[in-house]
């Protein structure tokens, strides 16, 4: 046998031995991204379970968290999920929050087009087809000025971006109707006109913080505020076909954002409550982090982002959060609810925090078995 063939039958067993370590190396990566979720969403079913959810069911906090089970759902399929959604939404009998023009109080509607897209049960979506169309029939002239209660008839304060226009998108998928894309569109628009600074690529929470200012002197831009919105446009690009008219400036904005965001990340991998004072804020927080890295994820693995520049970032943010996971599943560090940055602690959560970690550890997931 000539010599360098001998050469190359030693080799070849130690290449493929390298290479079924490298690939054994991403199985483990990927599994231990859903093993941390689903421990995480199974400690907080645990906790519904034992003492009740801390909100209304049809609340914005507990609508923010459904969206990461329904996700989680689609990559696992875990269909306990699906049927722990499902049963939510029949103990709702398919009704959204009390006020119907306030975005918080429809934020839930996602979870109700969702399902709608897996069961196609009319049920799920009637009673908020109908209320959605009231919402689109609204003139919607009002100044976006935070007074008058402008928030329950208008889309007033960041928030809102990721409560608001993916119900309606999500209800424009489940129908087959652009009309209520269209009008998301619209309302987006008015809003980021409003509260979006073109300078820094960030959005204030509302009019109030114009001009308010962190103590070194920067704008105030609040973590999760904005993590509410580049995850809500997520939402909203993923119910986009790919030939509508508007999807160019949706992508536009969401690439300017990220960038930012990007640019903004701390050494130990998270976002802090302040986005351009994080040392007034030196403790992490899971919330924002949550977003960032669901929405930074989705970017690379539907070609928004480049992986080379993006995936070590998400890698980081994700890395950071397990690290706010305890050993029981429980998620600390997230703010509790406000609406600007505030201090945060290893205890503190909340559900909308473990909705935002179950969106990132979908994504995230996603990312693992395509590069």
């Amino acid at each position: 046998m000539p010599i360098s063939l001998k050469k190359k039958l030693l080799v070849l067993p130690s290449i493929i031995m390298l290479i079924s370590q490298v690939h054994a190396q991403k199985l483990v990566r990927k599994d231990s991204v859903i093993h941390l979720a689903q421990k995480v969403a199974d400690w907080q079913l645990k906790v519904w379970e034992q003492s009740g959810t801390p909100h209304p069911k049809s609340d914005w906090t507990m609508g923010a968290c459904y969206t990461g089970y329904l996700d989680l759902a689609e990559v696992t399929t875990y269909s306990t999920y699906f049927n722990d959604m499902l049963a939510i939404g029949n103990s709702l009998h398919w009704n959204t929050g009390p006020r119907h023009t306030m975005a918080d109080d429809y934020c839930v509607a996602q979870m109700f087009g969702q399902l709608y897209t897996v069961y196609n049960k009319p049920q799920m979506i009637v009673q908020w087809k109908r209320q959605a169309d009231s919402i689109v029939d609204l003139p919607h002239t009002e100044s976006l000025e935070w007074k008058n209660n402008i928030a329950e008839r208008e889309w007033a304060w960041c928030d809102a971006l990721f409560m608001g226009p993916p119900a309606l998108a999500y209800l424009s998928t489940a129908t087959g109707d652009r009309k209520y894309l269209d009008a998301a569109c619209k309302l987006w628009w008015k809003t980021t006109t409003y509260l979006y600074d073109k300078d820094e690529h960030l959005y204030y929470r509302d009019s109030r913080f114009f001009t308010q200012r962190e103590a070194n002197g920067k704008k105030v831009f609040w973590s999760r505020g904005n993590g509410w919105v580049i995850a809500g446009l997520v939402r909203m690009l993923k119910n986009m076909p790919d030939d509508y008219p508007e999807r160019p400036a949706f992508i536009k904005l969401y690439q300017a954002m990220a960038a930012k965001i990007g640019s903004l990340q701390n050494a130990d991998g998270t976002w802090h409550a302040a986005l351009l004072d994080p040392a007034a804020y030196p403790v992490k927080e899971a919330s924002g982090t949550g977003f960032y890295c669901y929405a930074l994820a989705y970017g690379i693995n539907n070609g928004l982002l480049p992986y080379r520049q993006y995936h070590t970032i998400v890698e980081k943010a994700w890395k950071a959060l397990a690290a706010c996971v305890q050993n029981n599943g429980k998620l600390g560090y997230v703010q509790q609810i406000g609406e600007k940055p505030e201090k945060v602690s290893a205890d503190d959560t909340e559900v909308y925090g473990v909705g935002a970690l179950l969106l990132a550890g979908s994504e995230v997931y996603r990312m693992f078995e395509k590069h």
